[in-house]
């Protein structure tokens, strides 16, 4: 099913560009919380923050528990030792979970924070209720998947770079300059270690909670950008297929950071995800 219709985004993206106050626990994870309610998780991607959800925090907290989260060795968050593959941030997740004393949550996540909420909706049974896949990958071919691990390879010698992300992740639309700029700053920022010990567990985690969406029983969006070149449409809806409660949800016009550049119509598919089966108690 495609989304129609576009947003500008330029004030939501503007909102994140401030510091969000920070708690962290025993383990050192760094986190914002806001609002009260059913908890819902948002773990963002590689290279970001939790500010890079400003809109959704915003938006969802006035029904939600809404906690946003520094992934491993990104804002304040500590790090998870070199050559840590996805598996590890999943069970730093469920650490998580069990620090914050949650039981069960909603989880949504971008890109890398995709495959880790993917991760844990695939392992962590009933503790997930839901599970909202933005901008995630799956099963990439083989020239993505080259492409990517080269990536990775190269960062412990290149560094951080900051303009082959921008180039992917927007198109050149004004509407999109705002959060640019700001994803530009928060790579310029990046804990370089913990950017490639995340950016690793990236390139190779496509396959591998892959086979696990046939036994997610709850309700699975998988949502992304018309134009993402990486994470396509297509993948959203090999997924999509798989999961029982599975179903796409398509920003047209949009890339990558799709949650910053149409927030809008992000925040309110995101709703409609947090709704489902809510008349069914």
């Amino acid at each position: 099913m495609l989304t129609a219709g576009s947003t500008t985004g330029a004030a939501a993206a503007k909102s994140a560009g401030g510091a969000l106050p920070r708690k962290k626990t025993a383990g050192g994870t760094a986190y914002h919380e806001a609002g009260s309610g059913d908890p819902l998780v948002l773990i963002h991607g590689v290279g970001m923050r939790l500010e890079a959800w400003a809109p959704q925090i915003t938006s969802l907290s006035g029904e939600h528990r809404v906690i946003a989260v520094d992934m491993p060795g990104h804002g304040e968050s500590a790090k998870l030792p070199v050559g840590s593959r996805l598996e590890e941030f999943v069970a730093w997740f469920g650490h998580f979970l069990d620090e914050m004393e949650i039981e069960t949550a909603n989880v949504a996540g971008h890109s890398m924070g995709a495959l880790v909420s993917g991760g844990a909706a695939a392992t962590f049974g009933a503790r997930i209720k839901r599970v909202a896949y933005l901008n995630g990958v799956y099963r990439r071919d083989p020239e993505a998947k080259a492409a990517v691990l080269a990536r990775a390879a190269a960062i412990p010698v290149t560094g951080v770079d900051k303009e082959g992300p921008l180039a992917r992740w927007f198109g050149d639309d004004r509407d999109s300059a705002v959060a640019r700029e700001l994803t530009r700053e928060w790579l310029s920022v990046v804990d370089p270690q913990g950017y490639a010990v995340a950016y690793a567990a990236f390139a190779g985690g496509d396959e591998t909670y892959a086979d696990g969406w046939k036994d997610v029983a709850g309700p699975a969006l998988f949502l992304t950008g018309s134009d993402d070149p990486n994470s396509t449409p297509l993948m959203a809806e090999q997924m999509a297929a798989l999961a029982p409660k599975g179903w796409v949800r398509i920003v047209e016009g949009h890339r990558h950071m799709v949650n910053l550049t149409a927030p809008d119509i992000v925040n309110s598919l995101l709703a409609e995800w947090l709704s489902f089966g809510e008349d069914e108690r």
